[in-house]
């Protein structure tokens, strides 16, 4: 047996995020040298990323060519909302109800009297053909929780098993698409706001090209009749006005005109009841309401609007220095504003004083990352998913693979010592066209439409839509606070809080990866012995009892100056936190 009793310990947790631009020598211990597909966790360490999949089964319907990509996606009044080529559609997403009764058997009758069971039929039509995986059926009738009359395996498809919806999978039923709006010529990728100025529920719609449409709750559409506004790409309601922006320059408006209408009149325009416009000296790339102030970021320069009405309506600069690259990317988050600036990430936070503000750059710790990708910016796009006080900002460059598309999490979490920092870390293999996320009721929904024409929810399933999500861990070169001593690896210690079994491997390397160095096979993490939670395990995998954050003492050979750790990810089971470690060694000769 070896002996132990001049066994040194190095314990670290988990923290500190993505750091790529340091000597790995200089590196905080917890701190990764590459941290992909997995995301900061809120509740501590570095945890696998969830997947995506599809929250409408029906592909959005083309204009004239298969390449057309999805060019606005958002929910409004219990529909999704999806713009592709010249027109815009709704559609209704809900999943198969939970038990084993709610499945559907690929033998089960339904021949005219079928019936599906879901969570919710709110906003399916009363009638219509639905679309669970590749089967299709029609119905005749709604409940609140089923749908009748159904007919199966309808338009050339055929039958097939549906699992009822569980803690860990989520079945989709989706109608399909129901056209809405014609005629946008040549529309760009949107914006939208929603809003209700006479009780009414309304959203209104901008593609840089068009006139402004406004959608009611019966999704019946109006266009914006003034020609101030036609061609509008930017839209925000401020103090019950509504504010257009993103004009081409003709005789009406500009690039760098804000035109506002009447209180409570998305199309009034008459400046004898409210309306007007303001000009400022830079082209307008987005607005966004935060607090009291309506903030217009430009190309270079970032203002701020105040007041309530057209007689105190004002202007001032925050910079005249730095602007926003892509409107795209500003974001509300974690009680800031968060927006792409041509030297990273940056915030428009607030102070202590009421109406004051201050500009900092976040993300020095992975500016190569903007360095590499910020001459595509103007194609990227962002989401926030608040229950994890996270932003995510997709570098989405046509052309490119959606496997090789890459992308940066941002995460404000609280740090030992009780202060709160950002850490950041990579994504790839997620490529959006457009994006939205909404919070209905407590349910939080992160949408994406993609470049093939389908609408896609995050944050849910084991997989990117069918394919592994391969998570990479390295640790910092760790020298154990003496770069010149030769460590002799006994065991290394794994601290991880798993949801179910996982699939991944750690690797320990040796002096900073060097050919001649030790290079031992793979350790395989093992999550067999985890507490299980009924309802939620599978029978016979879960040793009930076990931890719910397990510690595994893995033996591992080798020695060197440094070690680093490496943890890879097969891809395909359930998400888990890597929470730290603690490498275990002896002492050898000093060099």
């Amino acid at each position: 047996m070896a002996d132990l009793s001049e066994t040194a310990a190095f314990p670290f947790i988990c923290e500190g995020g993505l750091v790529a631009n340091r000597s790995t020598f200089i590196m905080q211990p917890g701190q990764a040298l590459q941290l992909e597909n997995f995301e900061p966790d809120i509740e501590g360490g570095y945890k696998r990323i969830q997947g995506f999949q599809r929250h409408v089964r029906h592909i959005v319907p083309q204009t004239s060519s298969a390449d057309e990509k999805v060019l606005m996606v958002t929910s409004f009044e219990d529909k999704i909302l999806a713009a592709r080529g010249e027109k815009i559609f709704s559609s209704a997403s809900t999943s198969l109800g939970r038990g084993a009764s709610s499945a559907i058997a690929a033998n089960t009758a339904m021949t005219g009297s079928g019936t599906i069971t879901v969570i919710s039929t709110t906003g399916f039509s009363s009638s219509g053909t639905l679309q669970i995986n590749n089967e299709l059926f029609t119905y005749t009738g709604v409940t609140s929780t089923t749908f009748t009359g159904v007919t199966r395996a309808t338009g050339g498809t055929s039958a097939a098993a549906h699992a009822a919806t569980s803690d860990t999978t989520r079945t989709v039923v989706s109608e399909s698409w129901t056209e809405r709006d014609t005629g946008r010529t040549n529309a760009g990728k949107y914006s939208f706001e929603r809003f209700n100025f006479d009780g009414n529920s309304k959203i209104v719609v901008v593609d840089g090209v068009n006139a402004p449409t406004v959608f009611n709750s019966a999704l019946s559409a109006t266009d914006v009749s003034t020609s101030s506004v036609l061609g509008a790409s930017i839209v925000a309601s401020y103090r019950e006005h509504m504010f257009y922006a993103g004009m081409p320059l003709t005789g009406n408006s500009g690039p760098q005109e804000l035109v506002f209408s009447e209180p409570f009149d998305e199309d009034g325009f008459n400046s004898g009841q409210g309306a007007g416009s303001i000009k400022v000296d830079d082209t307008i790339v987005g607005l966004k309401v935060f607090r009291d102030g309506l903030f217009i970021f430009c190309e270079n320069r970032i203002f701020k609007l105040t007041g309530s009405s057209l007689s105190d309506f004002a202007v001032q600069a925050v910079t005249r220095d730095i602007g926003c690259i892509n409107g795209k990317t500003i974001q509300e988050f974690a009680g800031d504003l968060l927006f792409l600036g041509p030297d990273g990430l940056r915030t428009v936070a607030g102070t202590a004083n009421i109406g004051d503000v201050e500009l900092g750059t976040i993300s020095s710790n992975v500016q190569s990352l903007f360095d590499e990708n910020i001459s595509d910016a103007t194609v990227f796009d962002s989401v926030v998913i608040p229950e994890k006080t996270q932003y995510r900002l997709f570098f989405s460059k046509t052309g490119s693979l959606e496997s090789r598309t890459e992308g940066l999490i941002c995460v404000l979490k609280n740090q030992q010592g009780g202060s709160k920092g950002y850490e950041f870390s990579t994504v790839k293999g997620i490529k959006p066209s457009c994006t939205d996320t909404l919070i209905d009721a407590g349910d939080i929904l992160v949408l994406h439409g993609g470049f093939d024409g389908y609408i896609y929810r995050q944050e849910e399933g084991t997989t990117f839509d069918g394919t592994a999500i391969l998570g990479k861990y390295r640790s910092p070169d760790l020298t154990m606070n003496d770069p010149g001593i030769r460590k002799h690896m006994q065991r290394v210690i794994v601290n991880f809080k798993p949801e179910s079994t996982i699939d991944a491997d750690m690797f320990v390397r040796y002096d900073y990866e060097s050919p001649t160095s030790a290079r031992p096979a793979a350790y395989p993490l093992d999550s067999t012995s985890i507490a299980g939670i009924y309802g939620t395990s599978t029978y016979g995998t879960p040793t009930y009892g076990g931890p719910s954050q397990p510690l595994i003492r893995q033996p591992v050979e080798g020695s060197g100056f440094a070690v680093a750790l490496r943890v890879n990810d097969g891809g395909s089971t359930p998400a888990y936190s890597l929470k730290g470690f603690q490498l275990e060694y002896q002492l050898g000769a000093r060099r």
